[in-house]
């Protein structure tokens, strides 16, 4: 309950550009309260009414004064285009990525010993010489035959220009599949022990060769076959022509040994196998030197041919009686003008002059005897 002599004053804030509305309530000790709903009245002056309509009308002292100053209008909002709300993480889903499984490191790469080294020559080589001799077989000889008479090749030549290739060949397919099949060392030395005495093939090949390599030249003085060997090459993409790689197969046989000693180098002594290593190596040194040396006697049969052609004024028996020609040369001797030219065989030394190209028969000493003479 408020005390008769108490004043109460109420004021109302507003937003920006608005007018404050106040009430004000005021009473006086003197005055009595009003009846509750009768309205107050007013009085004002007629000169002030003119000259301020819009002013607050006085009141009495006893009133009640309620000043009421109207509100402005709000502002109209201004028409804004619509901002689109950007998308919340959960109102548009991520596309799907597929996962993908981290990197495998890669496994650092084996570090080949000496000896698998050696191996893996031994098999690699043998693979690209056996590719080699099916290119001899297929894309040479075999072309050969199917153009049939159409090429100035005869049977024999054909028989003397490619001998056992078609042979090798398979023997060497197979020797080849062993190898590739071999986990260590002292099986791919097994190979060739098992085969030591096949590898006798290789001796027909050997001693044909110079007949081969005559033929070719022979061949090559016709341009039909110049023509159709050139032919073959270019179809092959070959850099090389036919009769280097006729030369292969004498080439590949005395480098088996050579293999194999290097095999032999980097294995354990005291490891299992080391026994059929070393077998190996005899058995392929043996070979070599077999082939080596029925190569240098065929050499010396024709050298020897050669000489009794050119042999003038010798009325012996044939040459081949005395053995082998083992070395031949020339010396001087002296109070002679001319050289002379000195022939050894195992039985007997022949002593002849020499004339442009012929061999003029001077004299021969027995060996026997020649030996005698130095002692």
């Amino acid at each position: 309950m408020m005390s008769s002599s108490s004043c109460t004053s109420v004021n109302t804030v507003c937003s920006d550009g608005e007018q404050p509305s106040s009430l004000a309530l005021s009473s006086s000790s003197s005055s009595s309260s009003l009846p509750y709903g009768t309205v107050p009245t007013y009085s004002s002056s007629s000169s002030s009414s003119s000259s301020s309509s819009s002013s607050t009308p006085q009141r009495k002292g006893s009133d009640i004064s309620l000043d009421l100053t109207p509100l402005a209008p709000p502002p109209v909002p201004l028409a804004l285009p619509p901002v689109p709300l950007a998308p919340t993480p959960m109102s548009i889903a991520p596309p799907l990525v597929p996962l993908t499984p981290p990197p495998v490191p890669l496994a650092p790469p084996l570090l080949l010993t000496r000896l698998q080294r050696v191996m893996l020559e031994i098999i690699e080589t043998e693979q690209t010489y056996v590719r080699d001799l099916k290119c001899i077989v297929e894309d040479y000889l075999g072309c050969i035959i199917d153009c049939g008479s159409a090429l100035p090749l005869r049977a024999e030549q054909v028989s003397a220009l490619f001998c056992n290739i078609e042979d090798i060949l398979e023997f060497n397919s197979d020797l080849l599949e062993d190898l590739e099949r071999s986990p260590h060392a002292a099986a791919i030395a097994e190979c060739f022990v098992e085969r030591s005495e096949a590898f006798d093939i290789y001796t027909l090949y050997c001693m044909n060769y110079p007949n081969s390599v005559a033929v070719l030249r022979e061949c090559m003085k016709d341009q039909r076959l110049v023509g159709f060997f050139q032919e073959r090459q270019a179809t092959l993409s070959h850099s090389l022509p036919l009769e280097t790689y006729l030369l292969k197969p004498v080439q590949r046989i005395l480098k088996y040994h050579l293999l194999l000693q290097e095999l032999s180098k980097h294995w354990d002594c005291n490891a299992p196998g080391c026994e059929v290593v070393e077998d190996a190596i005899v058995a392929m040194t043996a070979v070599a030197w077999y082939i080596n040396d029925m190569k240098r006697r065929q050499e010396h049969a024709v050298r020897l041919q050669e000489v009794e052609g050119l042999l003038v004024n010798w009325a012996g028996p044939e040459l081949r009686v005395f053995g082998e020609l083992v070395l031949e040369g020339c010396f001087r001797v002296l109070r002679m003008r001319k050289e002379r030219a000195f022939f050894l065989f195992h039985n007997m030394l022949l002593i002849t002059k020499k004339r442009m190209d012929r061999f003029i028969y001077s004299t021969h000493i027995f060996v026997m005897t020649f030996i005698t003479l130095l002692l």
